[in-house]
């Protein structure tokens, strides 16, 4: 965010401009004697003052010479007018993006109102499943990471214990497939399971949905596929840890029937996989540190309704397992973190997708992990756990280029690892 003018700009999520005009510029003024008052300060949580720095009204008012000298009447009838200081607040935090928005949080009383309203909208990081890290035990319990307090709050659990399972949203609802259970019903030993369960919108609790045809599966990637005509949906299962590490099927939610895809040209478990703006999926990583990269997506050349098929993209800096991909604001494809041949690694890197197709690196992430939570919202990246058995939680903020440490901890003692998430 910066000034131009008489009014200030703001780079959205396809990285165009968008001025707001002078009155944009007039809350300031009218919102510079609330920022002296600082008993609303006060009920900011003091780790989320110290963690984003908050700043009083007159930190972001333009100099002087941006703007000619505005009497307070001038001003309430533009805003007046204009739309209300709450409504131009939240729409300045939604161009400022998440950690931008949470900055603002501290400037006065309307800017706090604003962007809590705009932070209200935005999903919940989902966490569900995984093994704790004291005695690898797969967990059936679920939080949620509220963006706007960020505080992990308790949520349904799982109808069976697992991890090392696929997860992602469809249709609002939230899927969960295979992984690492409990084993013959005794509780005694984990084993590979084919069961499927799904989270509805505005359900309490979890339900059962029919278990995969294609059998059990662990360290398989998930994409929910865009579509209207199933019952339930359908997810694109990817890459497995059991014997067919290089198939790809399509899952009817309803019924649990498995088609195969064309495979995949490496064999992967345990990888980073994403869906792209113009519907391709990506992958990867994975089985025995890969660095291969490949793109599922229509044959540069032939018929408009040909098959999908997979071609080789150029490989990453490095061998990765565990690691976690995701798509930025702009469409590129990052890579994050995993365990690499010297161990655990806090490392990134982005791949573009333009004629200059090539990885380049990200600013590392404070904390190295592999087998982690991982999702992408509102020009940020936020990740939290996994091994060796972190607690903590960190986001990456693409304006600033840089990792931010969160005042959100984990509950569990030791831990979580090798759970699913996904934004919803």
């Amino acid at each position: 965010m910066h000034w131009e003018g008489s009014g200030f700009v703001f780079r959205n999520t396809a990285g165009r401009f968008v001025l707001l005009e002078r009155f944009t510029a007039l809350i300031f003024f009218l919102s510079e004697e609330e920022s002296n008052d600082t008993k609303f300060t006060h009920q900011i949580p003091a780790d989320l003052r110290v963690a984003f720095s908050f700043r009083p009204a007159s930190a972001y008012k333009p100099s002087a010479h941006t703007m000619a000298p505005t009497t307070r009447a001038g001003a309430n009838w533009a805003v007046d007018r204009a739309v209300s200081l709450l409504e131009v607040w939240a729409l300045v935090a939604a161009f400022s993006g998440l950690v931008g928005a949470w900055r603002l949080l501290g400037v006065c009383r309307a800017a706090r109102a604003g962007v809590k309203e705009f932070l209200g909208t935005l999903p919940r990081l989902l966490v569900c499943g995984g093994r704790a890290g004291s005695n690898g035990t797969a967990l059936r319990e679920m939080w949620g990471l509220d963006l706007a307090t960020l505080r992990w709050e308790a949520m349904p659990a799982l109808v069976c214990a697992r991890y090392g399972h696929a997860c992602c949203a469809v249709r609002g609802a939230l899927v969960v497939l295979g992984g690492i259970a409990p084993g013959g019903g005794s509780n005694q030993g984990h084993a590979p399971t084919s069961r499927v369960e799904i989270l509805s919108k505005g359900a309490g609790a979890f339900v059962e949905l029919p278990p995969l045809s294609c059998g059990e599966i662990y360290g398989a990637a998930a994409i929910a596929v865009d579509e209207i005509d199933s019952a339930l949906g359908q997810v694109l299962l990817l890459g497995s840890d059991d014997q067919d590490y290089m198939a790809v099927r399509l899952v009817d939610l309803a019924t649990g029937v498995c088609t195969p895809k064309a495979a995949l040209l490496h064999a992967r478990s345990f990888f980073a996989a994403a869906r792209l703006p113009d519907g391709c999926v990506a992958c990867a990583g994975g089985l025995d540190m890969l660095s291969t990269a490949e793109v599922w997506g229509p044959p540069l050349q032939g018929a408009q309704d040909a098959a999908w098929i997979w071609r080789e993209l150029p490989a990453m800096s490095v061998g990765r397992h565990g690691c976690r991909g995701c798509v930025l604001s702009d469409g590129r494809f990052a890579v994050i973190g995993g365990m690499t041949n010297s161990g655990h690694t806090s490392s990134c890197e982005v791949l573009s997708f333009g004629d200059d197709r090539d990885w380049e690196p990200l600013p590392p992430m404070h904390d190295s992990r592999s087998f982690f939570a991982c999702a992408a919202v509102a020009g940020c990246i936020v990740v939290a756990g996994g091994s060796p058995y972190c607690r903590s939680a960190e986001v990456f903020d693409e304006e600033l280029g840089r990792w931010l440490r969160l005042p959100c901890e984990f509950a569990l003692a030791h831990g979580l690892v090798n759970m699913g998430s996904a934004i919803l």
